[in-house]
């Protein structure tokens, strides 16, 4: 079974109840969430591998560290992912960024693709898979599916808030995916929405409610 790992640094926490506040603005809520995704950034690349090279300082020569190993991929769910990618590309510029488009259905609450673009080599990258909420866990369950289905074979999942029948149904269908929070809330309401979540992340990032 997958991991699920909630991060609960202080920085995080403290922006996290920033974000949650229903009285935060847009452009404030858009630059929390890029600072919240660059500080769980930290913790999802922690198994980045690392090889030793030598190199010159102004004080003579040294053995250092770079990194290795598998390239990455960011992958936003569209739309609210969109406001987590600044945050992780300001740690890893060099990331390929592709875009997965989900709407979930609101009369079945299933997602729905609408739109997929990816790097070509995704067998070959560690694959970040971006969305601000994991409520119902079906959109983020879907974007994986497809990731897979075009042979990614290295896949982290990272919200910013989680609920626990969204984990479960992650963990049930992609127990090889570990999952990063900021925050496991309590519960999903009658219209899987999270409680207390922050209502609706793509109404909040882009002022259209």
């Amino acid at each position: 079974m997958s991991k699920v790992i909630v991060l609960d640094h202080p920085l995080i926490q403290h922006k996290l109840t920033l974000i949650r506040n229903k009285e935060t603005g847009s452009k404030d809520f858009r630059d929390l969430v890029t600072e919240v995704a660059m500080l769980m950034g930290y913790e999802v690349t922690r198994d980045m591998e690392l090889e030793d090279i030598t190199i010159e300082t102004p004080m003579g020569t040294m053995e250092s560290k770079v990194l290795s190993g598998k390239k990455v991929g960011l992958v936003p769910i569209l739309r609210a992912g969109l406001g987590m990618v600044d945050g992780m590309l300001r740690l890893i510029p060099v990331a390929r960024v592709g875009h997965i488009g989900l709407y979930r259905d609101p009369e079945t609450l299933l997602p729905v693709e609408y739109y997929c673009k990816l790097p070509q080599d995704v067998k070959d990258r560690t694959l970040y898979v971006l969305d601000p909420m994991l409520a119902t866990g079906g959109s983020a369950a879907a974007a994986i599916d497809f990731l897979k289905d075009r042979g990614a074979v290295s896949i982290k999942l990272v919200c910013l808030i989680g609920s626990p029948e969204g984990v479960k149904v992650v963990q049930e269908r992609h127990p090889d995916v570990d999952i990063y929070l900021a925050s496991l809330d309590e519960k999903l309401n009658d219209h899987a929405y999270i409680i207390p979540g922050l209502g609706d992340a793509g109404d909040r990032l882009f002022g259209t409610k």
